[in-house]
């Protein structure tokens, strides 16, 4: 927006800002690091949620309290959406947000440095790289040598629009630094004389006059979840209950929670492979679309370089022991949750509630996907890697209701989270915006982030984001 030298920017971010590429910390700027996502971290949000009631103890949520948000803390895969999740939000009557229409989008965000086509960006701020295979850890030989025993197709692009089978994953760390917006797009935009950052700067609540948005509270330091439904927008019984004045009656505010659930299948390690991994911890990926499954690529797993500790997405219960480990991540859902707030103080925490699992489509594909894994494991590729399953036992992979209840137990969040502020046309109840992500009945309010999103995609999150900050830039 700042590009433009008649419009007037303020950027406000509750964390700490780095101006200088050299005052990063270092556990923001290298992408093999992932203490920034751990809970209590200082630039960790450190949310808790539910993900299913059969869990012990709630999960962590890790977003990113920094300039940068939530890309200056993630795992750096830059995978966008397939083109029949954002066709499928322009049939629900967001005809803006089809995949013709975002795809130059895409490319303007992007620098591929190793493909060049009219797919592909070849001069934007977001550098998208993929591990030479002449680097890749020998987990990652073993894996990809394992997927084309399984019948699975090589997959050269994951960001070409009919992408599947197994492949290097893009990512977004060039030389291992984790670019996040802050560093890609602020860099370039400090100078300009319209534009104002302020960073530890906590935002309250929009101040209304009538139905027009004229201005933000804030304050320094301290924290804050749904603007929204803090300044009065949202479902009105919600409102009420934790005692806040209602502006506009939006009961979509909240709803239609979407993630990417995932678990984690952990096997036994051979002891030559039980020292950690330097480089990066996601190398490879393989995608597939699950038996019997409407939807393309529904299921994402891959092999963690780390062979012990919390999961390379974040903060998750980890291992106390070394282990090869696997991720299966679920890629849409049919399940959906919700968020709320715990009370009118934008200093507490909200409440979410992801309610995975609640659909037997979601638990079979899930339970496909370990499955998968068990046989991946068992290929000749692994045979001096890794041993028999350490979790989930033998016992449980015997009986789909046993591992129902695994599943339900240690369900993980890829933090993906999307569509709590999803648009629609009029006419739809529970639209929070239009699709120029305009705030149902108001003036000069848009959302513009993954909280618009009809669904989540099937992909990490952080691409799409970006891509909608500048699709909804060129309107504004």
């Amino acid at each position: 927006m700042s590009e433009n030298p008649d419009k007037s920017v303020l950027l406000l971010e509750a964390g700490p800002d780095f101006a200088e590429f050299e005052q990063w910390p270092g556990e923001l700027r290298d992408g093999s690091r992932q203490e920034g996502s751990a809970a209590g971290a200082r630039f960790n949000w450190s949310y808790q949620a539910t993900g299913t009631q059969e869990q012990d103890a709630p999960m962590q949520i890790a977003r990113g309290k920094v300039m940068g948000g939530s890309g200056a803390v993630n795992g750096q895969v830059f995978l966008r959406g397939l083109p029949e999740d954002y066709d499928t939000w322009a049939q629900q009557g967001n005809d803006q947000w089809s995949f013709a229409n975002v795809l130059p989008f895409f490319r303007k965000l992007e620098s591929d440095a190793d493909i060049r086509d009219d797919f592909h960006g070849s001069d934007g701020p977001i550098p998208v790289v993929r591990a030479p295979r002449e680097t890749w850890h020998p987990f990652q030989q073993a894996f990809l040598t394992a997927c084309a025993a399984l019948g699975f197709p090589a997959d050269s692009d994951m960001n070409h629009p009919s992408s599947t089978g197994f492949g290097a994953a893009p990512m977004n760390n060039p030389a291992g630094v984790r670019m996040s917006c802050a560093l890609a797009y602020l860099s370039a935009a400090r100078h300009r004389l319209n534009l104002t950052i302020r960073p530890s700067v906590l935002a309250r609540r929009i101040l209304f006059e009538g139905n027009t948005a004229t201005g933000v509270e804030v304050e320094s330091g301290g924290q804050i979840f749904n603007l929204l439904m803090l300044s009065g927008v949202g479902p009105a019984g919600h409102l009420a209950e934790v005692g806040i004045p209602v502006v506009q009656d939006l009961p979509g505010v909240g709803q239609n929670l979407r993630d990417h659930p995932l678990v984690y299948v952990d096997a036994a390690l051979n002891a030559e492979f039980s020292s950690d991994f330097s480089g990066s911890r996601i190398q490879t990926l393989l995608r597939y679309t699950t038996a019997g499954s409407p939807l393309r690529n529904d299921m994402h797993v891959y092999v963690n370089n780390d062979v012990s500790g919390p999961s390379p997405l974040g903060s998750d219960p980890g291992s106390d022991r070394a282990v090869l480990r696997m991720t299966c991540i679920l890629e849409q859902a049919d399940s959906a949750g919700e968020m709320s707030l715990s009370s009118a103080n934008p200093h507490d925490k909200p409440v979410i509630d992801y309610r995975y699992l609640r659909s037997d489509f979601d638990r079979s594909r899930l339970r496909e996907a370990v499955r998968l894994c068990q046989q991946v494991l068992e290929q000749p590729a692994f045979a001096r890697i890794a041993g028999p399953l350490a979790s989930p036992s033998a016992e449980i992979m015997a009986s789909d209701a046993d591992l129902d209840d695994w599943l339900r137990r240690n369900v993980f969040t890829t933090f993906h989270t999307s569509g709590a502020c999803r648009m629609g046309p009029d006419g739809d109840p529970m639209a929070v915006v239009d699709q120029f992500c305009r705030v149902r009945g108001f003036q000069n309010l848009r959302v513009v982030d993954l909280s618009i999103c009809p669904n989540v995609v099937r992909a990490n999150t952080n691409a799409t984001a970006i891509m909608i900050g500048e699709r909804a830039a060129e309107w504004l």
